[in-house]
């Protein structure tokens, strides 16, 4: 898999996230997937779902990608999100992937853009 590839799988992943498009989502997602942030660590993909979704296609409206880089089967997303309310954030993150499949997911966040 090319580098254009992964990183398209990245934005296309973000896109479904914010317009709640759960079906892409699971599609996206390796069996073993696991997420972890800040305050979620070590979620598995049944996690997830139970603790991320629900704000899918809800408050995070759209992303705009600072940067998209891709080192080995890892891409590192940094983006800036605008909330439906106007709130700004920027966050980075580190998606690992098995072949097509999204493994992985570590969320660093906490930036406010004003």
């Amino acid at each position: 898999m090319g580098t254009d590839d992964r990183i398209q799988l990245a934005r296309d992943f973000y896109r479904a996230f914010a317009a709640g498009d759960r079906d892409f989502v699971e599609r996206a997602l390796d069996e073993e997937f696991s997420f972890s942030s800040p305050v979620d660590v070590g979620l598995d993909r049944a996690g997830f779902f139970e603790r991320c979704w629900p704000g899918a296609g809800q408050v995070v409206q759209e992303f705009e990608f600072v940067r998209l880089l891709e080192s080995g089967d890892e891409v590192i997303v940094t983006y800036v999100m605008r909330r439906s309310d106007g709130v700004r954030g920027r966050n980075t993150e580190v998606l690992t992937f098995r072949g097509q499949k999204l493994v992985a997911a570590e969320v660093y966040f906490g930036w406010e853009v004003r």
